[in-house]
């Protein structure tokens, strides 16, 4: 157990690592992953407070998804979260995966926000 938090803070940071080695400072796309849900929240780190931010468990998208915790609803969270962020204004971030690997729900949030308009 403790081998593998150790592993997903290594993740983590060396991910963080990347992000800050980039250009400009464009705002932050951060992904959590848990067992039921999935969140997506777009971050300015300069002010540090969040921008707009989607989840399997929003009003609107809980009477739609049969389960929280599927690649359909990590689908739905991203299109949701990119239609916020094009509506607030923002057309560019950087993907912050976190200490998840780019595979199933991960992968399949960030291609729906892509499908939509967001580019990064």
């Amino acid at each position: 157990m403790v081998a593998e938090a150790i592993k997903q803070n290594r993740r983590k940071y060396r991910v963080r690592q990347k992000l800050k080695k980039s250009p400009n400072n464009r705002l932050r796309l951060s992904v959590h992953r848990s067992l039921k849900n999935i969140y997506a929240q777009v971050i300015d780190d300069e002010k540090g407070t969040t921008i707009v931010s989607a989840s399997s468990l929003d009003k609107s998208l809980k009477d739609k998804l049969k389960s929280s915790s599927n690649v359909s609803a990590a689908e739905e969270v991203g299109k949701l979260v990119a239609d916020r962020a094009i509506k607030a204004g923002i057309d560019t971030v950087i993907f912050d995966r976190g200490s998840f690997l780019y595979h199933g729900r991960i992968k399949a949030l960030a291609e729906a926000a892509r499908e939509v308009g967001l580019k990064f």
